[in-house]
């Protein structure tokens, strides 16, 4: 049988093994995923408020667990192999469509089709065609195969709640109650998921290759800081009609600064010191709890910050080149500033609490910087918004700088591993090119 897997047809779906990389067709089902952030923050920004924010939460969870789903099945089986292709441009597809709904997903847009409904069963034709992979690969194995019917009755539960928050509520004569009713059937839809996925999963979620499953983490944490950019670049008419005045220099250079610091508090040492800690784990539970809670579970409120932060920049630029509007532009007020400072509070919180489980050491400047942007953010309110960015730029890059140089000789021992771990590869592929190629 070889590395295929479901006897009678081996070579439609192969086996990954431990050493598996990212394939290029899980790049590009990424790809799909900055029009999905972008459309998230779009949902947002359109009309702020806590309500609003609140269903951009409940959309990107479950956009997260149709991906962390993909990279499980990208996990087990090679993506770019047999027939996963052709699975794979289905799933871009669904997904695709189910981006394009997410305006609707709550209320439905008129003239078209019902946006709550087209977003249900995309997200059903997603989670279904990703069991499908996990059913042909856990086929052979009585236990794991066992567990196929409760697993497929996630999704199916999740999608009939999905359809009940966008038809019941419509009957409703009260507005406030038919808001309540979808957000709580919205809840609990994702709660099936999570609650579910963890209960069942203790038996089947086993990470194959802990570089592959760090580096898909690790690349939407990317895509996530590449959005903020995207965000702060493309304010309204800014290209077209507004010019570039020193407050735009100034705030575009204070943005790149904080997303470049974003960056460096993950990338630097922590996403390699992470990645080594899994390769490490040999006990299965072990594996299992840096798998799940590490990376499926803390890199979702990290990303979730990324696009808050990514929120507050959309139209930052493009207030401050307007004709009319105070230098440094207007006051953020109190929701501006709690999405903005709360935003990058959440994702340095999130680094810590991955430190914390993955490497059992506290990572005080950035615990303390998310304890001083909590108090900032009141008077920050008051500031112009330019100046608030500043502020922000400041706290984080003294947190970040701080943690850097009180590491203690794990930032150079993981670092140096990496390098370790990059040039053996390069030796071994270079062996094999001069054999074969």
């Amino acid at each position: 049988m070889g590395n295929g897997v479901g006897g009678r047809w081996p070579n439609l779906v192969q086996r990954a093994a431990p050493g598996s990389r990212t394939t290029r067709l899980e790049l590009f089902f990424d790809l799909v995923f900055v029009f999905a952030f972008i459309n998230v923050t779009s949902l947002t920004a359109t009309d702020p408020t806590p309500l609003k924010l609140y269903r951009g939460l409940l959309v990107l969870a479950l956009l997260w667990w149709c991906w962390t789903g993909f990279a499980r099945a990208g996990n087990a089986v090679r993506g770019d192999q047999g027939l996963l292709p052709v699975i794979g441009f289905v799933t871009v597809t669904a997904t695709f469509l189910l981006v394009l709904s997410i305006p609707g997903s709550f209320v439905d847009t008129p003239g078209g089709l019902y946006g709550p409904l087209v977003f249900a069963g995309c997200y059903f034709v997603i989670r279904a065609v990703q069991l499908t992979v996990f059913a042909w690969v856990d086929w052979g194995d009585p236990v794991r195969r066992r567990s196929l019917l409760p697993r497929a009755a996630l999704p199916v539960t999740s999608t009939a709640l999905l359809v009940a928050a966008g038809t019941v509520p419509q009957r409703l004569s009260d507005q406030t109650l038919a808001v309540v009713v979808q957000l709580a059937l919205w809840t609990v839809a994702l709660l099936v998921e999570y609650v579910g996925g963890v209960t069942l999963g203790r038996s089947w979620w086993v990470v194959l290759s802990a570089g592959h499953w760090a580096e898909r983490h690790a690349l939407m944490v990317l895509i996530a800081l590449g959005e903020s950019i995207i965000a702060l670049g493309l304010g309204a008419r800014f290209f077209t009609q507004l010019p570039l005045t020193l407050p735009v220099v100034v705030g575009a250079v204070l943005a790149i600064m904080v997303i470049a610091t974003l960056w460096w508090a993950y990338f630097d040492t922590l996403a390699a010191a992470i990645e080594q800690t899994l390769h490490h784990a040999r006990d299965p539970a072990t594996r299992l709890r840096l798998t799940r809670d590490v990376y499926t579970f803390l890199h979702l409120p990290m990303i979730a910050g990324i696009i808050f932060f990514a929120l507050t920049l959309k139209d930052l630029l493009a207030e401050a080149a307007q004709a009319g509007s105070p230098p440094w532009g207007v006051p953020l007020g109190g929701f501006w500033v709690s999405v903005f400072y709360g935003g990058v509070a959440l994702y340095l919180l999130s680094i810590a609490g991955c430190a914390f489980l993955a490497l059992h050491v506290v990572r005080r400047p950035l615990v303390v910087a998310v304890l001083v942007l909590v108090v900032a953010a009141p008077p920050a309110a008051l500031l112009p918004e330019l100046v608030a960015l500043g502020l922000l730029a400041v706290i984080t890059l003294v947190a970040v700088a701080a943690e850097t140089m009180s590491e203690k000789g794990l930032r150079r021992r993981a670092r140096r591993l990496a390098l370790e771990e990059q040039r053996a590869a390069e030796v071994d592929l270079s062996r094999w090119r001069r054999r074969h190629l």
